[in-house]
């Protein structure tokens, strides 16, 4: 039980960690008119030729590009690129609701809109490296960026990008069922142990009546400075494998430092997470570095901001562009999504109860779960690893499909809803900000 709970607030709180830098590169880019200039310079090209062009791309772009034969749908269709709003939109209700771990609902969501594992991962890669890329310059300004810290670690992190983006190629190259049943398992386990953890929080709060956190999770809620080390920092730390880098000089005398090697094997871990199932590996970042490095809490969201943009734009372009594994369109129409439905989520924490949110949490990491794990048996009875009939398979895969897009979409709506049935109260409280 002990290490349920260790791991899983571990997971809790990168997935935080991560939500939290979803909500700030979604602040930084609308609250500047030259990044949502530069959103829409990406989008309207995109929008525009897929209109005129839509089915002769499809067809003329060669199979190494994405062609229409290759990687399908990989070519422009309105209908298509409404799916992807509707995607991003729950992603960032979740996002900015919930305060945690909306990005892991994007591959799952993709995929149960029959889009390859791999293309899949790298759409959500790339979506997320264009967002990275448009709102991360304010921390750099802010100085809570260690250079040497990221540095080193980024060594690392593209080790193990490069490492997850073969992986999942040469994968796909063998049986594109055996990629998507690889992607599909990570996801269900992953999905899994957080979703069951979060019910777990969930209920074990309801049932004591803590309502402390009474506007769900907006923060990390890891360590406030840094200033105090736990046992497994002050370990790694003392081993003196050189060079040693140094960081957090604002709150010990002298900064700390910590082994090369730490950091870049800490790097290689986010990197292979990135490669593999997209995310950009981020939730992983926080907990690693405040809980095993023992990295301050605003050198390490400042960080992990500038690492995101190098890990999730290298893996995106080498491991998945070139190969024609993004899909563009569905790529801006989810970034437009995500935007909109964080700013909706993040408002109507204002007026819900924290205790609400981390139940609505819980049931939509565990719908992703049931969704993946549904999706399963199709798949490894179509690679003969278990007998299971075609139409039990896609029963199973039916019913998990549904089941995540009702909670997903119930959400979606129960929070909108909610936006404009308080919208004067929240119009009132932002006047007086």
């Amino acid at each position: 039980m002990n290490f349920f709970k260790l791991w899983g607030n571990f997971m809790m709180e990168g997935a935080r960690a991560h939500a939290q830098w979803e909500i700030q590169m979604s602040a930084n880019i609308l609250g500047s008119r030259k990044r949502v200039a530069m959103l829409l310079m990406l989008l309207v090209p995109i929008i525009l030729g897929g209109m005129v062009f839509a089915e002769q791309m499809g067809s003329a772009i060669p199979d190494i590009l994405g062609g229409k034969k290759a990687y399908s749908p990989a070519f422009y269709s309105t209908g298509i690129f409404i799916v992807s709003i509707l995607i991003g939109l729950g992603a960032g209700l979740i996002t900015g609701c919930i305060g945690a771990g909306g990005g892991f609902i994007i591959a799952p969501a993709l995929m149960s809109a029959g889009i390859k594992g791999i293309l899949a991962v790298g759409t959500d890669l790339f979506h997320i490296f264009a967002k990275a890329i448009m709102g991360s310059i304010i921390h750099r300004k802010l100085g809570n960026v260690s250079v040497p810290l990221a540095a080193v670690f980024l060594v690392g992190a593209i080790l193990g990008a490069t490492a997850g983006g073969i992986l999942n190629r040469v994968l796909y190259e063998l049986n594109p069922v055996l990629s998507d049943t690889f992607i599909t398992t990570i996801y269900a386990l992953m999905l899994g142990f957080l979703g069951f953890y979060s019910m777990y929080d969930f209920l074990k709060a309801r049932k004591s009546s803590d309502t402390g956190d009474a506007h769900g999770g907006g923060g990390h809620g890891g360590k406030a400075e840094g200033a105090e080390l736990g046992g497994l920092p002050k370990k790694l730390q003392s081993v003196n494998i050189p060079p040693m880098v140094k960081f957090d000089f604002d709150f010990t005398p002298g900064g700390r430092s910590i082994s090369w090697v730490f950091l870049v094997l800490s790097g290689a871990l986010v990197g292979l997470a990135a490669g593999i199932m997209g995310v950009g590996g981020g939730f992983l970042t926080f907990p690693i570095f405040v809980y095993m490095l023992g990295v301050s809490s605003m050198t390490t969201v400042g960080t992990d901001i500038f690492q995101i943009v190098f890990t999730a734009g290298y893996a995106s372009i080498s491991q998945y562009a070139i190969y024609g594994f993004i899909f563009y369109t569905l790529a801006m129409g989810m970034l437009l999504g995500s935007l909109l439905g964080i700013q909706i989520g993040a408002m109507v924490t204002k007026v819900v109860p924290g205790i609400t949110i981390r139940g609505f949490y819980a049931m939509a990491v565990l719908a992703g779960f049931v969704n993946r794990f549904f999706a399963l048996p199709a798949k490894l009875g179509e690679m003969g690893v278990i007998n299971i009939s075609k139409g039990m398979g896609a029963t199973l895969d039916t019913i998990g499909i549904w089941a995540f897009f009702i909670v997903i979409g119930g959400f979606g709506i129960w929070v909108i809803g909610t936006f404009l049935k308080n919208i004067g109260q929240l119009k009132g409280e932002g006047e007086h900000a």
